[in-house]
């Protein structure tokens, strides 16, 4: 009778704490990167999510700051451009990809579109605990790193969207070859050296194969 009781009452305990708890789906929606395509107006030979290029953002971003320190005596923290990096499409997950040339039509339209996004941060946001809310709001909307550093991220972010078009122009797809000559200006522009660096450094190998890559890496 005593154990039946005792396990009636533990039950009890556990349905009252499943009833209280609350759970937040804030992780969850971020896994979810992953089936958010992006260059949705082009033909594409290979698919890329903003989950895969996050990740490319976050590796380049990483090496801008540890060129700038490196090469140009900065102070830069590496870890914030790559957690930066990591989320700095998350709130496509609720818009989706909308294409640079539709987003930057006009001023009404860029002004329209950032009032969605920060709808879409806001949603996102609500997702998680009271506690968590404060860092992750100022992490989405890049408020946690300096304007020094949101060059690096926004320069990390157009060199990966260069090497996605130079990967589709050596499978033969002739519709990236405007997008690579644009995204070539728009990195010029932004007058980052750390950028210039990186590209004199690294980006030729992207030209290569994986048995030239080899080669070179052996040769050095």
């Amino acid at each position: 009778m005593n154990n039946s009781n005792n396990n009636s009452h533990n039950n009890s305990d556990n349905n009252s704490q499943n009833n209280n708890s609350k759970d937040y789906n804030f992780f969850a929606m971020i896994y979810r990167m992953r089936y958010i395509n992006r260059w949705n107006l082009m033909r594409n030979s290979s698919k890329e999510s903003i989950a895969e290029h996050s990740l490319d953002v976050a590796v380049i971003a990483h090496a801008l700051a540890m060129i700038n320190n490196i090469y140009f005596g900065g102070g830069v923290n590496p870890d914030k451009l790559v957690v930066t990096a990591m989320y700095h499409d998350v709130p496509e997950i609720i818009t989706g990809d909308l294409p640079t040339p539709v987003k930057y039509f006009d001023e009404d339209i860029k002004n329209a579109y950032q009032k969605v996004e920060d709808a879409a941060i806001k949603k996102l946001v609500s997702s998680l605990p009271e506690e968590m809310k404060g860092i992750y709001k100022d992490i989405i909307s890049g408020n946690y790193i300096s304007e020094e550093e949101k060059k690096l991220v926004k320069a990390a972010d157009k060199i990966s969207a260069l090497i996605k078009c130079v990967e589709e122009r050596h499978m033969g797809n002739d519709d990236f070859i405007e997008a690579e000559k644009s995204t070539i200006w728009l990195i010029k522009e932004l007058n980052c050296r750390e950028a210039d660096k990186f590209i004199e450094l690294f980006f030729n190998a992207y030209n290569l194969t994986l048995d030239e890559q080899s080669k070179e890496s052996e040769q050095k």
